[in-house]
């Protein structure tokens, strides 16, 4: 199936249909726009939503060129094909690695504080992303999330390419993916409207949805 989504929102709320069989979930979504994706998910599933930090390594001479990705408590995952391509090491991006933990320090602090990851053995656990390009920030979280040893792991995004879909299934228990295009360019060419989100939009959802205490 192809189609395009009017926002991070529905897409979240349609998403959240195909995710209904688990139960008291911990919905980690990756910022900032996997966040607006998982409000609905969590508030159709009930569960915790809490952020999950990661930061993309990027190709020093063209920095939207992504080579791997880090997630806050992991090591850096890299593509080894593409570095082998490019004729790099992961030691030879040693000064762009400790710019990402830097900013990905700045991130956590901002959205969590001092407050740590929920707990995540033997627990039901979503990873949520509004879209899958690479899938660089995905493979890193997941990983992360694995060695914390949770009963099962399942990412879902609205769309991701065919290719990077596919490559997820290694990574996850369950991959739950609403379209999977062949002809993928962007995440945002599958969304009328993909705004691009703060820190403080971030903030305000994890707002909404903190449990009354």
């Amino acid at each position: 199936m192809e189609r395009v989504f009017v926002d991070r929102e529905e897409a979240g709320a349609l998403l959240a249909e195909r995710l209904l069989a688990i139960r008291d979930p911990v919905v980690l979504a990756l910022p900032r726009g996997g966040v607006e994706v998982a409000e609905p998910v969590v508030r159709r599933l009930g569960g915790v939503l809490d952020v999950l930090v990661t930061r993309k390594i990027g190709y020093p001479p063209q920095p939207e060129l992504g080579v791997g990705a880090i997630a806050e408590g992991g090591e850096p995952v890299f593509d080894r094909h593409l570095l082998a391509r490019l004729g790099l090491t992961p030691e030879a991006l040693a000064r762009v690695v400790a710019a990402e933990r830097r900013e990905l320090a700045r991130r956590v602090r901002v959205y969590r504080g001092d407050r740590p990851l929920p707990a995540l053995e033997d627990r039901e656990v979503i990873v949520v992303d509004d879209g899958l390009a690479t899938g660089a920030t995905a493979r890193a979280a997941l990983r992360t999330v694995t060695a914390a040893k949770p009963a099962r792991v399942t990412l879902a995004v609205p769309v991701g390419a065919a290719d990077t879909v596919e490559a997820m299934r290694r990574e996850a228990d369950e991959v739950v993916v609403l379209c999977a295009p062949i002809d993928f360019r962007a995440v945002g060419q599958w969304y009328e409207h993909f705004d691009q989100l703060t820190d403080g939009d971030v903030l305000d959802v994890l707002a909404r949805t903190r449990p009354e205490r």
